[in-house]
Parts: C-alpha cells; sequence; structure tokens
C-alpha cells in the first residue's frame, strides 16, 4: 500500500508491509478476523443507534407525555447526531488506525445505553433529557464511517464489495435487533438489580401490564464491553496515513458528489424508514389513528384494525429494516461478479415503483370497514418492505462502485463522507412527517430518487458511461 503510506508507524498495532493486491504482503486470516469483530461491533451501534426507535413508540403508554409531533422529532435526533458524528469519525481511520477506532468508539455506546436505561424508568424525565438521549445515541450511527473505512484497508479491490457488504449488511441487521429484541426483553425481569417495573396501558385492551423497558438498552451493555476487549487485544491497524488536507481532496471529484447522493437515495432512505417505521405503523393504521380508534360508552377502546395496535406496532416494525439488511447481505456478492452500477440502476427503479405503489395506502378508507381496512395495511406493509428491499440492494451496490471509482486512500474518505450524509437520513424523515403528510413528503422523495435514476444511468450504467463501476 505504498501509495497510501506517507509515513511509517511503528509498534506491535501497526502492520509493516501491508498490501491486500499483493498475496505475499496481505494476511487473509487477519483480515476476516478484522471484518467478524468490526461487524459485530456495529451491529451494536446500529442497535444502540435505533433503540430511540423502539422506545418512542411506546413512551405515551408508559405515562411520559409526549405529542406525535415530539415523537417524530425524537426519532430524527439520532440522525442528526449520526450524520454529524460521521463528519467527524470518517477522518479518524488513517489518524487513530482501526485497533483504538474500534475500541474506543464501541466503549462509548455504553453512555446512551446506560443513559435511556435510566430515564424510561422515570416518568418525570424530561422531554429535553431524551432528546440528549437521542443525541448521545447517535454515536451508533458515527461508528459506521470510521468502521468501514477501517475495513476497506484490509481487503483487495475484488472483495471489497462482498467485505463491506457482509459488514454493512450484518451491522444493518442491529435495526432489525432492537426493534425485533425490544417488545420480548421488556416483558419479565433480568435482575431485579437493574431497575423497577413501569406500568405499560394499552389503549386497544384498556388493560395494564407490568414491563421492564430499561431492559431494551442494558441488555447490550455486556455485548458492547466484550466486542471492546476483543477489539483491543486482537485487532491490527494499517498503517495508512493521511492528514486532514490531504483528504480535503476527495471533494475536487465530481464523482464524489454523484455518489453521494446515490448513497443518499439507498442507505437515507432505508435509516429514515427504520426510525420512523413504527411511528408511521401506529399513527396511520394503530391507535395513534383517531379515527381508527373507537371508544366505547363504559370508556374502553378497540382498534378497528384488529391485531395491529400498538404494542403490536413495534412487532411489525423491524421486518422492513430486516429485509432491507438482508438484501445488502445477499447482492454483495453479486455486485463483485456483474459490477455496481447496473445493481444501482435497479435499486433505484424499485425504489421508485414502490413510493408509488405504497402510497395509495398511507391515507387508511376507515369508512371501508374494519376488514377492508386490514387488507389496506397488508399492502401499506408490503409496499414499504418493497421499498427496504431495494435499498439494501442499493446499499450494497454503491459501495461496490467507490472502490472501484477512487483510489484506494480516496475511496475510504469517500465512503466516510457519504455515510455522514446518508445518516442525516432519520433526521430528514423526521422532520419532513412532522412537517408534511405521510403522502406529500413520499411524493417529494420520489422525485429525488428519479433523478438519482436518471444519474446513475447517464454517469455509471450506460454503455459508454464516463465511469463505469
Amino acid at each position: 500500500m505504498s501509495s497510501a503510506t506517507d509515513e511509517r508507524r511503528t509498534g506491535g498495532e501497526w502492520l509493516a508491509d501491508w498490501d491486500p493486491e499483493d498475496a505475499q504482503h496481505w494476511d487473509k486470516a487477519l483480515a476476516w478476523r478484522t471484518l467478524s469483530i468490526t461487524t459485530v461491533g456495529l451491529m451494536l451501534a446500529f442497535c444502540t443507534w435505533f433503540l430511540a426507535s423502539a422506545l418512542a413508540p411506546v413512551l405515551g403508554n408508559l405515562g411520559f407525555t409526549i405529542t406525535k409531533d415530539q415523537l417524530y422529532w425524537l426519532t430524527a435526533m439520532p440522525g442528526l447526531a449520526g450524520g454529524t458524528l460521521r463528519l467527524i469519525w470518517m477522518w479518524l481511520p488513517p489518524i487513530m488506525g482501526t485497533r483504538k477506532l474500534v475500541s474506543l468508539t464501541t466503549l462509548l455506546l455504553v453512555i446512551p445505553l446506560i443513559g435511556w436505561a435510566v430515564a424510561v424508568q422515570n416518568p418525570s424525565t424530561s422531554y429535553s433529557t431524551f432528546m440528549i438521549l437521542a443525541f448521545l445515541s447517535g454515536i451508533g450511527g458515527g461508528a459506521f464511517s470510521g468502521f468501514m473505512p477501517s475495513t476497506s484497508y484490509f481487503f483487495p479491490r475484488r472483495l471489497q464489495g462482498t467485505a463491506l457488504g457482509l459488514q454493512a449488511g450484518l451491522g444493518n441487521f442491529g435495526v432489525s435487533v432492537v426493534q425485533f429484541v425490544t417488545p420480548w426483553i421488556v416483558g419479565f425481569s433480568l435482575l431485579g438489580v437493574l431497575g423497577a417495573a413501569q406500568t405499560f396501558h394499552n389503549p386497544a385492551t384498556n388493560v395494564n401490564k407490568d414491563v421492564w423497558y430499561q431492559n431494551a438498552a442494558y441488555i447490550y451493555v455486556p455485548f458492547v464491553v466484550i466486542v471492546a476487549i476483543l477489539a483491543w487485544t486482537m485487532l491490527k491497524s494499517v498503517p495508512v496515513r493521511a492528514n486532514f488536507r490531504q483528504q480535503l481532496d476527495i471533494f475536487k471529484n465530481v464523482d464524489t458528489w454523484w455518489m453521494t447522493a446515490l448513497y443518499v437515495m439507498t442507505f437515507g432512505t432505508f435509516a429514515g424508514l427504520s426510525a420512523q417505521f413504527g411511528l408511521l405503523i401506529k399513527n396511520l393504521y394503530g391507535a395513534g389513528n383517531p379515527d381508527i380508534v373507537a371508544t366505547a360508552a363504559d370508556g374502553s377502546t378497540t382498534v378497528l384494525v384488529a391485531g395491529y395496535a400498538v404494542p403490536l406496532a413495534l412487532t411489525y416494525a423491524f421486518i422492513g429494516p430486516l429485509v432491507g439488511a438482508g438484501a445488502r447481505v445477499l447482492f454483495s456478492p453479486l455486485t463483485d461478479r456483474w459490477g455496481g452500477a447496473r445493481w444501482t440502476l435497479v435499486s433505484g427503479i424499485g425504489i421508485a415503483a414502490s413510493i408509488v405503489y405504497t402510497m395509495q395506502y398511507v391515507q387508511p378508507d376507515v369508512a371501508a370497514g374494519a376488514e377492508a381496512l386490514t387488507a389496506q395495511f397488508h399492502s401499506f406493509l408490503f409496499g414499504f418492505i418493497a421499498i427496504f428491499f431495494f435499498t439494501g440492494i442499493g446499499n450494497a451496490s454503491t459501495f461496490k462502485q467507490m472502490p472501484m471509482i477512487f483510489e484506494r486512500r480516496q475511496a475510504g474518505g469517500v465512503i466516510g463522507w457519504t455515510s455522514a450524509i446518508a445518516a442525516y437520513g432519520p433526521f430528514l424523515f423526521g422532520v419532513g412527517l412532522a412537517t408534511l403528510s405521510v403522502s406529500g413528503f413520499l411524493t417529494v422523495l420520489l422525485v429525488f430518487v428519479l433523478a438519482c435514476v436518471a444519474l446513475t444511468w447517464v454517469r455509471y450504467a450506460r454503455p459508454g458511461a464516463p465511469k463505469p463501476s
């Protein structure tokens, strides 16, 4: 890696004569060990980043007084923080090295996790406190822009689509993990010392039950500590070195900006929908929609779409992110085989078509009755899952394109930069849904996606394209 090694660093942490393109100077076992540890760390980071999206829809049921718009802002804040922190983390791989970066970043996740665990136990916790915790959760989002470039240093270009796709895809599973595990883990006390139970009120049945929502955060703490220790003791660092000014040259390349747009289309949409999906289910087809909730004479409430009210909104919220993350993993080897650009084109067309389909079901026809409303919900769910699926394909393909378009030192910086901007997806989706109707926001998203489809075809995918990738 002579072109990227401006200054040699020595010591037990730093590798010497490391060049993944030369089999004699590449340790395959170390590369895959690095991928394994950093991927588990990234999954825990995503669990932390999206913890607010799993907790926000139920805060009202726990006795907290928070409005619908405040909930959208609460789930948007980790996106604002994650994107901003990625703008910092993207510069750190060549400065700190993989070992220190992964170890210390993983350990930082303990702060928001313990903070959330304490906050949800006290109904008097202020909204501003929750917003601060949501911002700190963004540390998990910032990690991506440090972990992914670090991993790219360890693999030859022919394997980077697979390696980066596996890391990002399996890391993205953290979104599904936190949304799937939360409804289950809060149902019983893990250890008495972790705090007392809270009272959960279900408006659909007018029944109260004991829950332990601190478990949703505490459950990850021991795993975070273990991964931090493994990273510190088992990882090495590639002696890639670039100072701040040297890294700025990525912004002189127009493809940095085009690939940023494409990754916003794919990962920005994935992350934005992941953060808001539970709230969308609740507010459109669940107890958050007053037109769907019926109040009886005795004051009890029922939801016309049987079985789909809160808290079951969270039960279905994990499916979309799971499908998107799975698509990223499955399609990553295909991008190595057939190139990334054509799959990015497929991704964009698929997202656009899925948005058009889904827009038909974001205004439930309550007058149609419970049976028809349930059918509408199934179509609504299918449409959003399709969007998630096609974003997963694009998340894999864009990460194949970037190492092919840019030289190795630049590729790491571009991956970090595009990841940082796309991480604002949850924030943009939260603000958009708080200020526009759901159909209005999806219309804006559709126009952007169609523009990205045209860009992909003209710049990267058509025969004779300037930058085939």
